[in-house]
């Protein structure tokens, strides 16, 4: 004799029903009123809220608390069967007299209906990302995370899509459904102008500081409409600018919504309307296709692996002074390197800064900014077996290698025209400067001669303290 579904006990159909996914778990409950209860167990939908759209809390689009439960009398109308289930509690011979909503169930569909006209598969990716950010800025940088804007609606979009006679690629239409931008109001007068809020973050040497946030739909029209007229960019142009730099540098993203691909300009925008992609191209796949699943264009595909590095501490936080900003100079290897020499250390890394440089100008195409932070360790300086509580640095000897040939070699008296005095334990000292190269790949290594004590009144014989090799290496994800 044959055993169905329906024939099982509770907690073994139960069982069966957690392994489904939510689509099946709907069409489970559509078979019989038995299968529909355990199709609705509230446990199940609190599995598919947490694994499909990471939700710990029964929380709508708009991030709204959905309400807990609502009483009915038999008399009232019925809710939309995804939103309840009837409870067969038999009171004083009547049925059905409490009904009980199942908060997650509801809080599904609503995000189903919500996103109803994207692929399901995006839209559960997109949010993965923004939920990597959001939970990184929150127990990070609250500050920047109270500038991201509630989500912009089908209409907004639309209206862009309309004024600048584009069509935004589905991944990034989603982005913007999450979040609108940043709303930065730190920076100048109140403006966005100089804010190191920004959510991509940047760098900075010598007087040259970059910062980058995400801009609001208003200003994407804004900026787009501007930087076309300026830089007289054909009528049929598909480019609009996504994300910039809150300082006076002029530094822009440019999204292609016909290929999907993110570029920024280089140092010849204004003169050639010259660009560099940021994504690697074999990545992009078809962008507007509503029944394919798998589209990723360059913006989706650069934000993820912005979140990839801040997750995994690639890149963080700096303080300058009372300012905190998003730093995109790398503190892991293989992009840093990091040596210790008679208890002085050094950490070294780079950054490509695509804005200085020229595809036009072969023998000074790429620009490279690098960091070296240095900080005496609690034990001091120790020489010889004889610990020092000071070192100050006096020389540096740098070799600049282009594709494993060096192109350049420096000898030269302190660093940025200073002459850092270390101590044990203290906060140390960092500096940026920028070195130019022919080729995408290169390094630097080299020295630093320090004595201890003082220079005014050093207490032993000078020493040299490693910069391990670090790269200068144009990336696959350029920011």
């Amino acid at each position: 004799m044959e055993m169905g579904l329906e024939d099982l006990g509770d907690l073994a159909l139960n069982s069966i029903i957690s392994k489904l996914d939510a689509k099946d778990s709907v069409a489970v409950s559509c078979v019989s009123k038995k299968l529909s209860v355990s199709a609705s167990e509230e446990s199940l939908w609190i599995n598919h809220c947490y694994q499909d759209l990471g939700l710990s809390a029964p929380i709508d689009p708009l991030g709204n608390p959905a309400p807990s439960f609502k009483e009915e009398s038999p008399s009232d109308v019925q809710p939309p069967e995804h939103a309840y289930l009837f409870c067969a509690e038999v009171c004083q011979g009547a049925p059905w007299t409490v009904l009980h909503m199942h908060i997650y169930k509801e809080t599904y569909h609503q995000w189903r209906e919500s996103f109803h006209m994207y692929p399901w598969p995006l839209v559960k990716r997109v949010k993965r990302c923004w939920d990597g950010l959001k939970n990184w800025l929150s127990a990070n940088f609250p500050e920047a995370d109270a500038t991201l804007r509630r989500g912009a609606t089908e209409v907004d979009i639309e209206n862009l899509e309309n004024i600048l006679k584009v069509k935004l690629p589905l991944p990034t239409r989603l982005l913007y459904r999450f979040f609108d931008g940043q709303e930065l109001t730190g920076g100048v007068g109140g403006t966005t102008l100089g804010s190191s809020l920004g959510i991509i973050g940047g760098y900075s040497f010598y007087d040259h500081f970059v910062n980058v946030y995400l801009l609001p739909l208003h200003q994407v029209i804004l900026e787009t409409k501007e930087i076309k007229d300026h830089l007289r960019f054909p009528a049929t142009s598909k480019y609009v600018i996504v994300a910039a730099s809150s300082t006076y540098i002029g530094k822009f993203f440019f999204l292609n919504c016909t290929t999907g691909q993110l570029c920024v300009g280089t140092k010849n925008l204004v003169s050639y309307g010259e660009m560099i992609p940021c994504v690697p191209n074999t990545l992009i796949n078809p962008m507007h296709d509503l029944n394919n699943g798998q589209q990723q264009d360059a913006m989706l595909l650069w934000l993820e692996e912005h979140v990839r590095r801040l997750q995994n501490g690639i890149i963080k936080l700096r303080m300058d002074g009372i300012t905190r900003s998003i730093n995109l100079f790398p503190e892991e290897p293989p992009f840093c390197s990091t040596a210790v020499t008679n208890g002085v250390q050094v950490r070294a890394s780079a950054v490509f800064v695509p804005e200085c440089c020229s595809v036009r100008d072969k023998s000074r195409q790429y620009l490279f900014a690098y960091s070296i932070r240095m900080r005496l360790l609690p034990e001091g300086c120790i020489v010889n077996g004889i610990s020092f509580g000071s070192c100050q640095l006096n020389r540096r000897h740098w070799i600049i290698c282009a594709n494993d040939h060096v192109v350049d070699e420096v000898n030269g008296e302190a660093v940025i025209g200073k002459f850092p005095l270390l101590y044990p334990g203290g906060e140390g000292f960092v500096y940026e400067s920028c070195s130019d190269l022919p080729s995408s790949q290169g390094s630097i290594e080299g020295s630093f001669t320090f004595v201890p004590g003082r220079l005014a009144d050093p207490k032993g014989s000078a020493f040299e303290v490693e910069v391990a090799r670090f790269p200068l290496q144009r990336p696959d994800y350029i920011f």
